[in-house]
Parts: C-alpha cells; structure tokens; sequence
C-alpha cells in the first residue's frame, strides 16, 4: 500500500526445493511477460507476489519508491515508535506517582536522535523486503507503471505483458479543497519529517490519524489542539469509545475544538506562527505547527486505468467484487486504493487470497472483510471488532441486541495519590445478537486494550457466545478479565432495572 512508483519483482518458474508443489502453467519464457504483474511494492502487494510465486509463478512487482508501502515508511511503523516514545514520557509521569525518587522531570526525549533512530529502522525494513524477494527468487525494477493495454503495464521506457495484474498502490493524505494557506500545513506524512518537536500544534482532523497524532504530540509535551468539524473525534466508532476518548483527551490536557472548518492558515514570516481562521471567521489561535489529517485518496492517477475500462467510485477509488476483481478481465485491486478496510494486515490477507485463487488451486479463496480487528493507537488506546451498538439495533432491532458494559479505573492507576474521578477510565462494550448472545461487536478503550484484542479477535472469528466469554475463567489481576466478568444479566430486552446493575458494577470495578 504505497505510492505508484514500483519495483519490479520476477520470480522463475522452476522447481524449488520447499515450494508448493502445485505449480502454474508455464508462462511465455519472454522476459517481459509475466503470469502476475502487481502495480505497488507495500506489504499488501508483496504478499500476493511472494504467495503467487510459491506456486510457481513468474511474478512482477512494480515500485518507485522505498518497499514497504505507507505503513512501513509513512505508517504503522513509524508512527508506533513516536507511540512507544510517548507512552514511555507517560510512564515517566506516572513514575513519581508510583514513589519513584529523583529527578524524573529532567528526563528529555532527544527528537532529532530518536528520529535518526527511527528513519534507520525503517531503511533496515525496506531491506528486509528487498531480500525477502530475492529469497523468492524474484528481480526489482523501480519506476512509474501505467497501462498501455488490457495486460500491459508500462514502466519507463519498457512495455510488460502478464495474464493477471494487480493494482495495489495504496494511498496518500489529502489536504481539504480550498484551504487558504494550506502550504503552510503538513500532513501526516510530514509529520516523519519534523526535525524538531513543535512547542504548539494544532491537529484538524477526527479521524484515527488525527487523534494518533494529536496524542503522540500532546504526550510528549507539545501544546495541542485537535480541531474536529463535529461534537466528537471517532465519529464512527461506537459511542463509548468517542465519548471516553473524548473526556481523556481534556484530562491530559489537550484542547479540542468541537464544531470547527478551518478556512485559512496564515503565516507570520516574523514570528513563524500560523494562525488558523475557521469558516465562521474565528480565529482559532496562533501555532507554530498546523497537521492537516483530513483523510487520504487513492493514488490511481498514473495508472491510466480508463484505458482498460477499470470503474472508480466517485471519490476515485477501484470498484472490486468479493474476490478483488475489477471491472476490466484480468486486472485486480486490494488494499487502500479500493478504499475497503484500510489497514495493512487486510491487505495482506486479501492478497495471499487473491493469489491463492488465482495460482494456488483454490477457485473460491477469498478475504473475509467481517469482524476485522482494529487497533487506534490513542492515548489511551482503542480496540475495535464488529458492529457499533447503534448499527447492531439498526440491523437486528432494539429486542434482539444486548449490551453489556463496564467502565472501571485499571490497577495500575490503583494506588496513585490522585482522587478517584480523575483517575483514567477504562471502558469495555459487548454488543450480542439473539436468544443466543452472538458477540457480533467488541469494544475497549483503555490501557492495553492494542495488546488485548487479537485473542478477541479470534473468538468472534469462530462465533463465540456470551456464554462462551461466561464460561472462560477470568487471569486476574488484568483489564482484560473484564470481558470475561460482565454481568450475565442484560438478556435481549433489557429492563432498565437490570442495566441500573451494570451501572453498579462499573462504579466499583478496578481491574
């Protein structure tokens, strides 16, 4: 998942000790046709060519820049290791409040080395794919791809040929349309490249990015405003995630800006300061960083892909079926230029099931995009699977869903000096369906809650009940017992009598 310009990654046909030993038909020996040609070296990309080519296919990945797509260079990885940085000041914090003696306050993050840190890890994993592509015995070319035929992708000067091919070329950040002095901004891609952390940075954007970038600068001292055009950040997550979100941010300090457009962002060359103006003429206040994160578009625009009749929706990204098949034969997209589940390991998964179909033998093998466990890397962090309650009573009715919910203050904030009601909440959903309690939506937000989830995860994957979290006993003392602890009362059409209990539950729960 990253820009247009590729690599190119061929893969022999021959034999190999290890492989599958189902194999492809043979392709034309011709050097520049190939039997799968993917447009984009980030990890969903990747993954298909290396899974297509342990079956024996003569596979081509396209890509102009670093391998790795947007999470490893502009992403993922990058962003969790400012995440780590920032939750290593909060330990610092919480350290003093935990007894510990000295002077913790003269400890100071060095940006400028963590980033040089940080960069140097990131050239390491652009080798690691590399090599992890010569290990499938395939060639990189790097430069630009656009179609030049039905299955014919140009890169530079050359003209490839291949029966199948891949678009998987990811996304970049948008900047809103018409904002006055937007060159004064950066996006979440120039954020890496800050060389120094800002003293003042206002965040627009209620996104994951935003909020994940918001709280990285606010955890690590900078003065932070995170501007949102509605009433609350995460807008389309479940209601105990925002508004939990929402009451954290303001206790660690950060300002948030409901119900604000920015029209304008001036700079003054004397100061450095940029002034934000929303479109009701307010001056939001003065910053010397302004993060625009708005959202992100597909990067197709090198592809010429009206040349081969590939449909886009009208926000520009590629209409695909349930098996990643475009509208034009023999073309495929995955990943965030189909705008479906954007998040790397969806790729990855859509991608080694694309491949298994088209090359493993399996006609039916595709990715499953239900009950996709996400993590957003807050502080504090938010884990996610499933339906939100509104859209469970939306798709079930109010008699067939059942909630049951709990919001406690984690043992780590136990034994601080601080009174109860300033202490951070942890907050935990689970939303069931029927006379059976499916669990068709899980919802924590909270200290951990990145590294709880996977193992929840699973268990929606294999339809676990309400009764299956009952019947599973509790690791104590953890947050994530929780889950397992909720009231077995809250039956589908629950009187508000039974849920008072719940409510009674979460006053006193400190896990």
């Amino acid at each position: 998942m990253f820009s247009a310009l590729f690599v190119v990654v061929v893969g022999a046909l021959a034999p190999r000790t290890g492989r599958i030993c189902r194999r492809v038909a043979m392709s034309s020996s011709s050097e520049s046709h190939f039997d799968y040609l993917v447009i984009g070296g980030g990890s969903g990309g990747i993954a298909s060519a290396r899974r297509a080519a342990t079956y024996g296919a003569k596979v081509a990945v396209v890509e102009r820049g670093a391998l790795g797509g947007t999470c490893v260079n502009v992403g993922c990885v990058p962003k969790k290791v400012m995440w780590n940085a920032a939750h290593i000041t909060e330990v610092l914090h919480d350290a003093a409040l935990y007894q510990y003696r000295g002077d913790l306050e003269s400890v100071k993050l060095d940006w400028g080395a963590l980033k040089t840190a940080r960069d140097n890890y990131v050239t390491r994993l652009n080798g690691i794919y590399g090599r992890n592509l010569d290990n499938s015995e395939v060639t990189k070319l790097v430069g630009t791809a656009s179609f030049d035929g039905a299955t014919a992708v140009r890169v530079g000067e050359k003209v490839y040929t291949a029966d199948h091919v891949l678009v998987a070329v990811g996304g970049t950040p948008t900047v809103p349309e018409g904002l006055e002095g937007a060159e004064h901004c950066i996006t979440s891609d120039g954020f890496f490249e800050l060389e120094e952390l800002p003293a003042s940075v206002a965040v627009v954007g209620a996104g994951y990015i935003a909020v994940e970038m918001a709280g990285i600068l606010n955890a690590l001292g900078a003065e932070t405003s995170l501007l949102i055009r509605g009433d609350l950040a995460l807008r389309s997550f479940d209601d105990l995630l925002s508004t939990t979100l929402d009451a954290e941010m303001k206790r660690q300090g950060m300002t948030v800006v409901p119900q604000t457009t920015v029209a304008s962002v001036a700079l003054d060359e004397e100061t450095g300061l940029k002034t934000v103006v929303s479109t009701d003429g307010v001056e939001v206040g003065k910053f010397e960083q302004v993060l625009i994160a708005t959202g992100r578009r597909p990067l197709t625009e090198p592809l010429c892909l009206d040349k081969v009749g590939v449909e886009l929706d009208s926000k520009g990204y590629v209409v695909v079926d349930d098996f990643q098949a475009t509208t034009a034969p023999g073309v495929y997209a995955l990943g965030d230029v189909c705008g479906n589940v954007e998040l790397t390991p969806m790729a990855i998964a859509a991608g080694r099931r694309l491949a298994d179909r088209l090359f493993g033998g399996m006609p039916l093998a595709k990715a499953d995009y239900d009950n996709v466990p996400t993590v957003v890397f807050s502080h504090p962090t938010i884990g996610t699977i499933g339906l939100t309650e509104a859209q469970a009573r939306d798709r079930y009715g109010d008699d067939d869903v059942a909630v049951y919910k709990s919001t406690f203050v984690n043992l780590w904030y136990g034994p601080m000096p601080i009174e109860p009601a300033d202490k951070p909440k942890t907050a935990m959903k689970l939303v069931c369906v029927g006379p059976e309690e499916k669990v068709v939506g899980l919802h924590v937000i909270g200290m951990g809650a990145d590294e709880m989830l996977q193992g929840f995860g699973v268990a929606m994957k294999m339809g676990a009940t309400k009764a299956d979290f009952d019947s599973c006993v509790a690791i104590h003392p953890t947050a994530a017992e929780e889950f397992v602890t909720l009231p077995v009362w809250g039956m589908a059409g629950s009187t508000p009598a039974k849920l008072g209990k719940t409510e009674k539950k979460e006053e006193v729960s400190a896990r």
